[in-house]
């Protein structure tokens, strides 16, 4: 009998445990297991997250191309077109599993999101147990957080009846209401003013009872004199004067400020609201030319689209006025409301000025040859960069700007210079221009943001 037979049980386990020959192979082998799984777990992964980056492609344009007509949608036709939209974009065959389901709110702002999730098969995980691993995302496309107000300051001079101008402003003007309309989800979302102008502006013969009206010029303008042919201060006394009723009025303002001297005053050139002082108040004007009407701030489309019908071409350009009340309408004042803005949103704000011409006239600069040079330093003084453009601007306003040259007008200057920068300055040769910039210019304002 050999020592092995007759080696006691326990003795044999006690050799076998301290044995160390054949130790180094079975570590070994055991060790590799976790290595090829945390490799092959690795390529799983990398697998994975290249489906889920192409998930994600799919569903931004996905997200995106709902957004174009989402509110007309009920919330299963919502998620049948996600779904559909995103099966042709996504080409990940070996995806499975797909679900897609899109969510439309208007809180805060017009948003839908699109939430997607795939499983993907595993190539070595399923060693473990793990067959599948599900990759998801997200993505949304927001629009209306901006909210837009609009100041439409419109040319409506006399030579606007000339080469068709003031028919194709009509039909451009109602062209964007209806594009600025389409913007709008909600009720507030867009709203938009319109500043008629030539020499004046008409704030609307209902205000003659207001305190912010300065009477003086026009009372010595407008009234009877007890000496018949005479005017007051053209050989009629004070005692002799009657001053016409306010009711009389039929609306029009001028410039502010004193009336012999516009160089010592910027009140024509700001929307500061009244002080109480006289050159504060807004000068009464009985201009014969007087302009139709102001629409102040309002998403009354068919109110808006009145107005542009009522328009008609009269008088001179003085465009500074017609900016500065475009300005008023977006800050309100006088026979004007800006309504209170949501701190939930973010406002851009934007003047759009057309005139076909050189400035000609305003308060105090009429028949002068030097007239254009005079009225254009109080829209914008050139070499200092101060006057209207410069102050609303400032105040964060863009400005386009827009002429058009149908006749042999040199190019404005001072509307180039009062554009917000060199892109937003148009100059125009036929009347027919009008529709299609009034178009480029109503998709800049109203781009859609997609946000993911």
């Amino acid at each position: 009998m050999n020592d092995l037979s007759r080696a006691k049980p326990y003795h044999l386990l006690g050799r076998f445990r301290r044995d160390r020959k054949g130790n180094v192979a079975i570590i070994f082998a055991l060790a590799t297991i976790p290595i090829i799984g945390f490799v092959g777990a690795a390529v799983d992964y990398s697998h994975a997250n290249s489906v889920k980056v192409a998930m994600q492609a799919a569903l931004d344009s996905t997200a995106l191309m709902l957004s174009k007509d989402v509110d007309k949608l009920t919330s299963d036709q919502l998620n049948a077109r996600a779904l559909e939209i995103f099966n042709v974009l996504f080409t990940r065959d070996e995806a499975a599993n797909i679900t897609v389901k899109a969510t439309y709110t208007t809180q805060g702002g017009s948003q839908v999101t699109v939430d997607g999730s795939v499983d993907v098969p595993t190539d070595f995980m399923g060693t473990f147990g793990f067959h599948k691993l599900t990759v998801g995302n997200s993505a949304t496309a927001k629009w209306g957080m901006e909210r837009l107000r609009v100041a439409l300051v419109l040319d409506n001079t006399g030579s606007m009846d000339e080469d068709g101008k003031m028919t194709a402003l009509k039909s451009a003007t109602k062209s964007l209401l209806t594009q600025l309309k389409g913007a709008a989800t909600n009720n507030g979302d867009v709203y938009v003013s319109i500043i008629p102008f030539n020499r004046d502006v008409n704030i609307g013969s209902t205000n003659y009872n207001a305190s912010y009206i300065d009477w003086n010029d026009w009372e010595d303008d407008n009234g009877t004199c007890s000496s018949p042919g005479r005017r007051r201060g053209g050989g009629c006394s004070s005692s002799n004067w009657t001053p016409a009723n306010h009711n009389t009025w039929n609306g029009c303002i001028t410039d502010r400020g004193p009336p012999n001297a516009p160089g010592t005053s910027t009140w024509d050139q700001v929307v500061t609201l009244p002080d109480g002082t006289t050159n504060s108040l807004w000068p009464a004007d009985q201009y014969g030319s007087c302009p139709v009407e102001l629409m102040g701030l309002t998403y009354n489309w068919t109110a808006l689209n009145g107005k542009v019908d009522s328009m008609n071409a009269v008088g001179s350009t003085n465009q500074p006025i017609g900016l500065v009340w475009g300005w008023q309408s977006l800050v309100g004042g006088g026979p004007l409301t800006a309504p209170a803005k949501d701190s939930t949103y973010q406002y851009k704000e934007y003047i759009i000025l057309l005139s076909d011409g050189i400035n000609t006239q305003d308060r105090w600069f009429g028949n002068d040859p030097n007239a254009s040079n005079a009225v254009d330093n109080r829209m914008y003084q050139t070499g200092n960069g101060s006057g209207t453009c410069a102050n609303i601007k400032a105040a964060g306003i863009t400005i386009y700007a827009i002429q058009v040259n149908t006749g042999s007008d040199p190019t404005s200057t001072v509307m180039q210079n009062c554009a917000s920068s060199s892109d937003k300055f148009y100059l125009l040769t036929s009347a027919n221009d009008i529709s299609a910039t009034f178009d480029a210019i109503g998709t800049d304002m109203t781009k859609l943001r997609v946000a993911q």
